[in-house]
């Protein structure tokens, strides 16, 4: 029996490839994808999360719309990474097929879960806005929940939109915080920790044989990859979102450890750091299973598996 799978996006270069990634595993039972306020605006996220699934030539997932704007905060795009649509202009002058679906993503969330008690993974790869309003409203789904995978934080080293932050944490760390103590019983955090490892690099595109995908990552990475060559002296792009789709589908790419985690929300210098208590100084329960090394090899063997397969 297929998994059952929420993915969550602020659909980014990196998001759209994740999506291609679980929809072409045939591993899920996708019962829908939900968009957020992020990387992009959240009309340009759903735009682009339809874009990718008219791609794959796939009518059948339903899309639907969550939070527009972070809890408290004012939104912070990230075009310098993604481009003005979000997609690096890969699919610039696409017109849209797929359509979305009414509701609210937080509903959609609340009501799967409970409609599928501890069978549904959520894989939440922008700002966790729509999981925290999700738990506002309906604080019971964290025991109905089978697991919940989010990109997000680093634990070693610095961020990549301040010198502490990474980018969704950073976006809304009120979001983050209020999901990091809800008591979810199985929640993992796959941060910068692992997803600068999992860099895509021309040869591995160049192994895509599927003409249209190859086509379509080589094109929407371009920049992403040249911004990570000025930065990094590096020709790739970090998979960060794609590693979060990966760990769901495979558990053991990664190594994990259970630590109390949390995030900062009222430092000028420090908003959305990720705080790890390694340490345990603090003497909390530990709270969330922490990704701290990953097999890089493993990950894009079954990338290009998957990219290589057919849909049909």
């Amino acid at each position: 029996m297929k998994r059952k799978l929420i993915l969550d996006v602020d659909t980014g270069i990196d998001d759209a490839i994740g999506i291609i990634l679980a929809v072409k595993s045939k591993q899920f039972d996708i019962l829908g994808i939900t968009t957020v306020n992020g990387n992009v605006s959240l009309d340009t996220a759903t735009r682009n999360t339809s874009k990718i699934l008219d791609l794959l030539d796939e009518r059948e997932i339903s899309v639907i719309k969550g939070a527009n704007a972070p809890l408290l905060r004012n939104s912070f795009f990230e075009h310098r990474i993604h481009g003005e649509d979000g997609l690096g202009g890969a699919l610039m002058d696409i017109k849209v097929k797929k359509q979305q679906d009414d509701g609210f993503a937080p509903d959609f969330i609340i009501n799967s879960i409970l409609n599928f008690p501890n069978e549904v993974t959520l894989v939440m790869t922008g700002p966790l806005t729509n999981l925290a309003l999700a738990v506002k409203k309906c604080p019971q789904i964290i025991n109905h929940v089978k697991e919940v995978i989010f990109m997000g934080g680093v634990v070693h080293g610095g961020g990549n939109v301040t010198p502490t932050a990474e980018y969704n944490m950073y976006v809304d760390p009120e979001a983050a915080k209020i999901v990091l103590h809800a008591g979810f019983e199985s929640i993992t955090q796959v941060g910068l920790d692992v997803t600068r490892k999992a860099l895509l690099t021309e040869e591995h595109i160049e192994l895509i044989e599927n003409q249209k995908l190859a086509d379509y990552i080589r094109s929407s990475t371009t920049d992403y990859r040249k911004r990570y060559f000025e930065r990094n002296g590096i020709w790739a792009c970090a998979m960060h979102d794609p590693l979060a789709v990966g760990v769901a589908l495979q558990q053991d790419l990664v190594t994990r450890e259970k630590f109390y985690v949390d995030v900062e929300v009222r430092s000028e210098l420090c908003d959305g750091q990720t705080v790890c208590d390694f340490q345990n100084r603090l003497m909390k329960p530990k709270n969330v299973n922490v990704c701290l090394d990953v097999n890089v090899e493993a990950f894009f063997d079954m990338f290009i598996r998957i990219m290589n397969s057919s849909l049909d």
